[in-house]
């Protein structure tokens, strides 16, 4: 069974950073796109970041710009997503995702065929 956990939300005052994991099922990991999705109340899910299952291409969303990075380590089957000048817009529910499709990294939330539960970010302000 295919299975994406995440962790690492939490309450951070804004200006703060937090880094958020996803473990991935071995089976699928090393040959997945992985991406971060996000969804404040009354809002559409939205694209965060993706990375490559080789490690190096990336991708961000408008509201990644400038102040989150992606990572992954495939030896471990964990994709990072880390934080920084995080800001009240920021709160919102994480989800982890992963694309076994050609390798092209998509932006829409279709894409991806695995999803975790999630997991609550609440930055203060």
């Amino acid at each position: 069974q295919v299975q994406l956990v995440e962790s690492g939300g939490g309450l951070v005052q804004a200006g703060g950073s937090l880094r958020l994991s996803c473990e991935a099922s071995v089976e699928i990991f090393s040959s997945c796109v992985m991406g971060w999705f996000r969804q404040a109340p009354g809002k559409e899910r939205e694209f965060v970041m993706a990375i490559h299952y080789n490690g190096v291409r990336t991708a961000y969303g408008e509201c990644a710009s400038g102040r989150f990075t992606i990572s992954r380590n495939n030896a471990e089957n964990t994709v990072y997503l880390q934080m920084t000048s995080l800001k009240p817009e920021d709160t919102a529910v994480y989800y982890c995702a992963a694309d076994r499709g050609p390798g092209t990294i998509q932006s829409s939330a279709n894409a991806y065929e695995y999803w975790g539960h999630g997991t609550q970010v609440t930055v203060s302000s």
